[in-house]
């Protein structure tokens, strides 16, 4: 699905490739412009945009270009702003909604002067600021536009080549590169969705938090007992790490709330675990060798022998420093975690996504020993490590930590050695963990531990006992984890009679939900029916190119040229879509028929494989003839019917255990192509 997914965006810049021109102009034009800015992940797409110059889908200058004149109108609109409404601009809506922002921009721009506005190019979060604030003091306009090219003339490059070295380096893998290119780029999405996660907690949690403490501590002082006690001396507004306990508190409330969501819904069977096999297919679609290679040594770096090598480590190191409650907290988080999560194993007896090597309590899948127990251990020892070191290196220590664990949990469910729930569950529940211990342990004044030497010791133990564990075992690992791609096969005979209730009854979309029925069966290739229902009157729909996307916005429009909704079924986009005018109200509405692959091969006298799919009527509405909006009509029958029509060699046969009812009466239209007929 993924694959596809990125095959079809990046046919569609390879046919408009001045329209990836304008989004890279508007991008940079956009992390210029006040509030706008800080939240727009425009660096991270233009270097996406730039990573295709080696594949020749766009070119190097009109790209280079394009980024440098956003950044040089972004930042002249922001500077005029300034200078056009001063400080009055600050009072209106958005920006009263960040004082702190713009305290922030203000210093350094006092700080560093005219030379702010260069510097400030490649500054996050004061970036956006600092031409307004230039504009409001009446920077000399010469002065600013000088400064404002001259830094574009470096960002520009400074961000587009780098991606255009990255892109020519991964087509160096041939085949393999997309599915590698893919790959990197979710890793960094992902780590950069938690690291904008955190930032958001860290500037709206402590509000939320302090609010939740006074409430607390009002209890406690109306309670009193140990824990109340223990409970007012947490909470106390005066202790000079509040902001630390705040943090663990707001990370405690947010991780046990996601786990136990995560676990209702693993118990009950609710659409996240639908979810996690198409997320484990769409994975499953993006391997490839050196892609293995990577997440196996990532996944190595993350085994038990790592882990107690690690522990033992610094452990002894605590013990050496004479840091006696240190070290008997660092035992209880990493040997705790290790022993909650094989409880809760063993309870819920999850299987995993595929039989592997496991066995005993390893067997067993939610929550993912590997990402909680590394959660624990890098997470307290950041904690440890965080108590005693500036503050300006606290963040850098933390999201190094988190980056390493989201990396090895990532890596389990890429290797399908777990389900997505699993990871994210033993995440949340080392989360909780470190949490908990971290309030009690933050009750004491620190112990000195030695955090460079700590860290010291931590990072040569996992160079050390992970190099040596990933030589050891990379090669079994490799046979062991390898992907396994065999096609069920079926008799054609069976499949025609009986065997076509054994696939999917509904699709499911990505995020687990249960959607429309399937209503058709193929067994053949897909040429030979859409070639035979592109004869009775079915056509390939209209592309999603510009031109044809404004047909939405168009009310004249009719449903048949219409581009269509690509819809997921399992993780993936359907093989083929076809669309047929409803001649009964052409103007009204139309049929769509999607076709996925079934994963099943018939093996009779001409191997083919089975297509399964929807058909559904869409009628379009036209609200106040200014724009086309269109859904499906929940009735499944009347176009499986028209299509049954249409091609009278199959039949439709019902589902004995479905769950008929006026929309569905559990028909599916079964259709093979003549030379698998069976007589």
């Amino acid at each position: 699905m993924v694959v596809s997914f990125f095959s079809t965006v990046t046919a569609f810049i390879a046919a408009y490739p001045h329209l990836a021109y304008a989004v890279v102009l508007l991008l940079a034009l956009s992390e210029s412009i006040p509030v706008i800015g800080v939240f727009i992940p425009g660096t991270a797409a233009i270097l996406a945009v730039s990573a295709l110059v080696p594949t020749g889908i766009v070119k190097l200058l009109p790209l280079l270009g394009a980024a440098t004149a956003g950044a040089i109108i972004g930042d002249g609109l922001s500077f005029w702003i300034g200078h056009r409404y001063h400080r009055e601009i600050l009072e209106r809506w958005p920006l009263n909604r960040h004082p702190d922002l713009i305290t922030r921009s203000e210093a350094f721009f006092a700080r560093h002067g005219d030379k702010s506005v260069f510097i400030a190019r490649f500054t996050p979060g004061v970036r956006a600021f600092i031409p307004l604030i230039a504009g409001m003091l009446r920077m000399s306009v010469m002065r600013f536009y000088v400064a404002n090219i001259l830094s574009a003339l470096v960002w520009a490059p400074s961000h587009v080549l780098p991606a255009v070295f990255v892109g020519a380096a991964f087509g160096m893998f041939g085949a393999a590169a997309k599915p590698l290119a893919i790959l990197f780029v979710l890793i960094v999405f992902v780590i950069w969705a938690m690291i904008r996660l955190v930032r958001f907690a860290l500037h709206h949690g402590p509000e939320f938090v302090s609010g939740l403490s006074d409430w607390l501590r009002r209890r406690a002082a109306a309670n009193p007992s140990r824990w109340s006690r223990f409970a007012f001396d947490l909470l106390d507004p005066a202790r000079p790490d509040m902001r630390g306990v705040t943090l663990l508190a707001l990370l405690l409330i947010g991780s046990a709330w996601l786990f136990l969501g995560i676990l209702e819904d693993v118990v009950s069977s609710d659409p996240l675990v639908r979810a996690d096999t198409a997320i484990y297919q769409a994975l499953q679609d993006l391997r490839t060798l050196p892609g293995d290679s990577v997440m196996l040594a990532i996944t190595e770096l993350g085994d038990t022998y790592v882990v107690m090598a690690i522990t033992i480590a610094v452990l002894l190191w605590l013990v050496w420093r004479r840091a006696w409650r240190s070290a008997a907290y660092w035992l209880a988080a990493v040997a705790g975690a290790s022993a909650l999560n094989t409880v809760i194993k063993v309870t819920l007896h999850r299987a995993r996504p595929t039989e592997l090597f496991y066995t005993g309590w390893s067997a067993f899948s939610f929550p993912s020993g590997h990402s909680t127990v590394n959660l624990v251990l890098y997470g307290f020892l950041a904690l440890l490590i965080g108590r005693e070191v500036r503050p300006a290196w606290r963040l850098p220590v933390a999201f190094t930590a988190l980056s390493f664990a989201l990396l090895i949990a990532f890596s389990r469910v890429y290797l399908g050695a777990h389900w997505f729930s699993d990871a994210v569950g033993g995440l949340a529940f080392g989360t909780a963990w470190v949490a908990v211990l971290g309030l009690f342990y933050v009750r004491k004044p620190a112990q000195p531990v030695g955090a460079v030497y700590l860290m010291v010791v931590s990072c040569l133990a996992l160079m050390l006992v992970g190099g040596a564990n990933v030589y050891r075992h990379h090669s079994l690992d490799v046979e062991r984890y390898a992907v396994n791609r065999v096609m069920p096969t079926m008799m054609a005979g069976d499949w025609w009679s009986s065997g076509w209730q054994r696939l999917p009854a509904r699709r499911i979309d990505l995020t687990g939900e249960i959607e429309e029925p399937l209503t058709v069966q193929w067994a053949g290739d897909l040429p030979a029916i859409r070639q035979d229902l592109q004869d009775k009157g079915w056509r390939l729909p209209a592309t999603w190119t510009s031109s044809n996307a404004l047909g939405w916005l168009i009310a004249t429009t009719r449903p048949v040229e219409l581009p269509v909704t690509p819809h997921l079924s399992s993780g993936r986009l359907p093989s083929l879509t076809l669309v047929l005018q409803d001649s009964a109200a052409p103007d009204d509405s139309r049929f769509v028929l999607r076709l996925w692959d079934a994963d099943v091969e018939l093996v009779d006298r001409n191997p083919s494989p089975v297509w399964i799919g929807s058909v559904v009527k869409e009628r379009v509405a036209r609200p106040l003839s200014l724009f086309t909006i269109a859904w499906a009509q929940a009735d499944a029958n009347t176009p499986r019917d028209t299509m049954a029509q249409m091609l009278r060699s199959g039949r439709v046969a019902t589902r004995p255990d479905s769950d008929a009812g006026a929309d569905w009466d559990g028909g599916v239209l079964l259709l093979r192509d003549r030379t698998n007929s069976v007589k």
